[in-house]
């Protein structure tokens, strides 16, 4: 145990306080049991630790990490009943998914009915789904995400600017009254340079760590998500890996594209029903984001169209050869889905909250491709300011 303790109070006097995460102020901390997922990178650790510093009496809490080789030999349940006599209210367990031992939903179970003065917060992968097994947790634990950085958390990262989330329908009637305001603020041409670099690099908080290889990093992060992250959580074989990294790699050179199911189940060898299950995978850790037709049946339906998660993932895999236009969707797609529904739409790109239809691209785009649609809007890349129902694409970057 006093590895354990030597290692928190380490991390807990390098950590900085700022900049906080958009998902601080959402999570009620009081509660006793609840869960932080997120795709690789988004910065779980680093919120928990911040909390834990600004909020609490760091010597009445403990973080621990599972993938630590102290629990290849100790269970989890153990260190709570321990802590529990050295009168440590609150413990925070990181990579819940990383434990050795496939019992940490009933151990959390019965750390919660057993310690009613602990208070837990567990953190693990997007792909984590506390419903299942015999321990269904869904009934004690909530469960928040945290994404990538949104274009607004960029700018204040980047110390230019610090700007409050703004709603969607907000958006929509004041877009131009608050890009004046912002411009202004800035500097008209800064705002595009900005996002252009946002788009790049500038998703996942590490960047600033080492800018310059922060292409490779991401492409790591998640070659440790298929071989690490998603054999942990899902028991999966090592040939289903393979199969799963060579999908991906078709995908990376065809995104955003219209899936032709059969001929991608050919392409990596394997069955549809199989294929389906690993784009779903790559949809639930992060990597892909399926566009889906309104009112699809479930995660084994096809997708009407498959896009990379975001922008920083096409640019990494990408590189060079990355096509502006695929970026721009994948941007608008990954931005308006943290915050409401965004299906398909049979004459625009995308229909957010069942009622808007928007088209996405450059400065010139004109309305023919949606013209006559009630509630339509343009979002335009290369724009600092729009007008009317032409709105600038890196707006829609504010939501979050």
């Amino acid at each position: 145990m006093e590895t354990l303790f030597a290692k928190y109070y380490l991390k807990i006097r390098e950590i900085r306080e700022k900049p906080i995460r958009y998902l601080m102020k959402d999570i009620y901390w009081n509660d006793r049991l609840f869960a932080i997922v997120g795709a690789r990178g988004t910065g779980k650790t680093t919120m928990m630790l911040q909390y834990i510093k600004s909020h609490l009496d760091v010597k009445k809490a403990l973080y621990v990490s599972l993938d630590d080789i102290f629990f290849s030999n100790n269970r989890l349940v153990d260190v709570a009943a321990q802590l529990s006599l050295q009168g440590v209210t609150n413990l925070f367990v990181d990579e819940i998914h990383k434990y050795p031992y496939e019992t940490w939903a009933q151990e959390l179970k019965n750390i919660y009915d057993t310690y009613s003065d602990m208070h837990v917060v567990f953190s693990g992968s997007s792909m984590l789904e506390i419903y299942k097994g015999n321990a269904d947790l869904s009934r004690r634990a909530v469960q928040y995400e945290l994404r990538g950085l949104s274009f607004r958390e960029f700018l204040e990262f980047e110390n230019v600017i610090k700007l409050k989330p703004i709603s969607l329908n907000d958006l929509l009637k004041d877009h131009i009254m608050m890009a004046s305001d912002i411009v202004k603020r800035i500097n008209p041409k800064k705002i595009i340079l900005l996002f252009n670099r946002y788009l790049k690099m500038g998703f996942y908080p590490y960047y600033k760590e080492n800018p310059e290889n922060y292409a490779q990093r991401v492409a790591n992060v998640i070659n440790t998500v298929l071989e690490s992250d998603l054999p942990a959580i899902e028991k999966i074989e090592f040939m289903t890996t393979l199969k799963i990294k060579r999908l991906l790699g078709i995908i990376t050179t065809l995104a955003p594209f219209t899936p032709n199911i059969s001929e991608l189940s050919k392409n990596v060898n394997t069955t549809r029903s199989h294929l389906l299950k690993s784009i779903d995978y790559l949809e639930r850790a992060r990597i892909l984001g399926l566009l889906r037709a309104k009112n699809s049946i479930g995660n084994m339906s096809k997708p009407e169209k498959i896009y990379l998660d975001n922008t920083n993932i096409a640019y990494a895999l990408g590189g060079t050869d990355t096509n502006i236009g695929n970026v721009r969707e994948t941007f608008f797609f990954n931005q308006l889905r943290a915050t409401g529904e965004v299906t398909s739409s049979n004459k625009g790109d995308f229909v957010v909250q069942g009622k808007y239809t928007f088209e996405v691209g450059g400065a010139k785009k004109t309305f023919k491709q949606i013209a006559d649609i009630p509630d339509s809007y343009l979002a335009l890349d290369n724009v600092e300011t729009g007008h009317g129902n032409r709105i600038p694409l890196w707006m829609f970057g504010l939501l979050y």
